[in-house]
């Protein structure tokens, strides 16, 4: 059995980066270690997730693209987000979901049904998120 427990993301500034993913993206604090001035390791969980973020400094413009956070209310999700300051895209479906071939149109499934409601945003650093609805049920 694999599992992946751990991606490191490459940011610029380790502390800008740890008060935006704790603050307004809501990930979860397990370790903020600084034993010297030249080592720290900083790792963020986002709730429900069993994988973890290690924010790590780099010079170089490298960023992770495409980290996908899923969520059973995209809405709701994305609301939350933005209120907490982070610039959220605007909602995208797959279309024609049955026979999907990388169309997109604005807006969510209709359905709400699983894996086709998205929507994006970056961190300071330019690292990218996609928020994909799955689970979501009527209430």
């Amino acid at each position: 059995m694999l599992a992946l427990e751990v991606v490191s993301l490459p940011v610029a500034d380790v502390d800008r980066a740890l008060a935006f993913y704790k603050e307004k993206v809501g990930f979860n604090l397990d370790v903020d270690y600084h034993p010297t001035p030249t080592f720290r390791v900083v790792q963020l969980t986002p709730p429900g997730s069993s994988c973890s973020v290690q924010l790590v400094a780099a010079d170089s413009p490298a960023r992770v693209r495409n980290l996908y956070l899923v969520t059973a209310d995209l809405a709701a999700e994305r609301e939350a987000l933005i209120e907490r300051g982070v610039a959220v895209g605007a909602f995208r479906h797959k279309a024609p979901l049955d026979t999907w071939a990388g169309g997109w149109s604005p807006g969510l499934d209709a359905e709400r049904r699983d894996y086709a409601s998205f929507a994006d945003f970056e961190d300071p650093d330019g690292n990218t998120w996609t928020l994909q609805e799955r689970g979501y049920r009527v209430r």
